[in-house]
């Protein structure tokens, strides 16, 4: 299903690579025929690799626990280029889509290998996106390999894809952001006293806030009105994140069912290498506009 013909009549394999940050299950990446590399999560002394040391149910009781934000260390050119110098040798075609240039050195640390392997058939587009909007892209990546499209034009539609990606969501508990240095622990007190949740979305490959209101269901509609600006397109899936409270998501899926009506939907955890800056109570849904 994924083999292309080279000039010698012989197949080699279409891969697609993609990191934790996707925020996909292991189990979801095993079914799509993804292979997903960790990213390491550092709490305090103690280090993690995403999904594989550390479930995503783990990871947010030790958040809640931390008297500091854990921080993530990006995948290193060293791990790559053994990784790389793997599908050098096998012949395959590789699709990598890492997280967002802006927010890690991975996708770097992956191109430096890459030029160290000399390995000229894995591609590596900078997605600009993490989480559920890139685990859409992931997704929209393998419906193009089976569809049996080349690496190259995998890469070259998902390029095309990104600057349309979209993605909306709310944050409910201010305590991680205060953590973090993105707010003050005024606002954050504030917020918290008139329920104020502020609205993130992905710009030029950053999280950014670009709204706020005052409880879960004007928040909701806060999306909602934004995707009434930027309709979905009905090419593509619908992925629908959320931080430990599937209650949340389902919900707003519940709240979005007009602008979601006869769509794929697909739901996903986020994890711990966005999970550690929203914490706990975060939802939303990403997609590809018309």
């Amino acid at each position: 299903m994924y083999r292309i013909k080279t000039v010698k009549g012989m197949c080699n394999m279409v891969k697609i690579l993609t990191d934790s940050s996707c925020d996909l299950s292991p189990a979801r990446c095993e079914e799509l025929g993804v292979e997903m590399l960790p990213i390491t999560v550092n709490f305090g002394s103690e280090s993690y690799r995403a999904n594989l040391d550390i479930s995503t149910d783990e990871f947010y009781e030790k958040l809640a626990a931390a008297s500091e934000l854990p921080k993530t260390a990006q995948i290193t050119p060293a791990f790559f280029e053994d990784k790389f110098k793997e599908y050098r040798e096998s012949g395959d075609e590789v699709v990598c889509l890492f997280i967002s240039s802006m927010m890690s050195g991975t996708l770097q640390s992956a191109r430096l290998a890459k030029n160290l392997v000399g390995a000229d058939r894995i591609y590596l587009p900078d997605t600009l996106n993490v989480t559920f909007a890139l685990g859409l892209l992931v997704e929209e990546a393998v419906k193009m390999r089976d569809r049996g499209l080349s690496a190259a034009d995998i890469a070259n539609e998902v390029e095309k894809l990104v600057p349309r990606v979209r993605l909306w969501a709310l944050i409910d508990d201010l305590k991680y952001l205060k953590m973090g240095g993105r707010l003050s622990a005024t606002s954050a007190l504030v917020a918290s006293i008139l329920g104020i949740c502020p609205i993130i979305t992905l710009e030029n490959g950053l999280v950014e806030v670009v709204g706020k209101a005052r409880g879960r269901r004007a928040a909701f509609k806060f999306i909602q009105n934004m995707v009434e600006k930027e309709p979905i397109s009905s090419d593509f899936a619908v992925t629908v994140g959320h931080a430990a409270v599937p209650g949340t998501r389902d919900d707003f899926i519940d709240f979005m069912s007009g602008e979601l009506k006869k769509r794929e939907i697909l739901k996903l955890d986020i994890g711990s290498i966005v999970g550690t800056h929203t914490g706990p109570g975060a939802c939303g849904l990403a997609y590809i506009r018309k």
